[in-house]
């Protein structure tokens, strides 16, 4: 399975705003400096947050991003489903009931789904599971404080 870049930057801003812990908005100019990513684009999957209830927007001047909940309330898998999309990675078209070995076969062999589907279905339930298990929060807890801060460093220096 993979995934856009916009995942890893969604996590990582999330996290970073969980790190700066300002009421604050953060611009995304800011947030795309601190990662060397390119605004316009990153933008767009911050705006993809704040549709999900991840993120809020503060418009304006001064405006710019905010966590919209608090960092344990915000799991990987509500990131990867804002930026990415609620379907299912793997989608079975049922190609065992065409040409000719389909053609043969009584329509009792289709009943159920074919293992194929379920083998997937269940690896992309535990993939579910575990995203939804990590939280920003947890992240947070995890990360060395010297990561953090030269992050908290870093932005400080940009806000001038």
């Amino acid at each position: 399975m993979r995934m856009s870049e916009g995942v890893e930057w969604g996590l990582h801003c999330c996290l970073t705003l969980a790190w700066i812990g300002d009421d604050r908005p953060v611009p995304t100019a800011r947030l795309a400096a601190l990662f060397d990513l390119p605004q316009a684009y990153l933008n767009k999957r911050l705006q993809a947050l704040v549709r999900a209830g991840i993120l809020s927007s503060v418009p304006g001047a001064r405006g710019g991003f905010l966590l919209a909940r608090p960092p344990g309330k915000i799991t990987f898998l509500d990131v990867v489903t804002a930026i990415e999309g609620p379907d299912d990675p793997f989608r079975c078209t049922e190609i065992r009931q065409r040409g000719a070995a389909g053609a043969e076969a009584p329509a009792r062999d289709f009943r159920l789904p074919c293992g194929i589907a379920t083998a997937m279905r269940r690896a992309e339930l535990a993939w579910r599971r575990e995203l939804a298990a990590q939280t920003i929060a947890h992240m947070v807890e995890a990360t060395p404080e010297t990561v953090a801060a030269r992050v908290r460093r870093h932005y400080a220096r940009l806000s001038g």
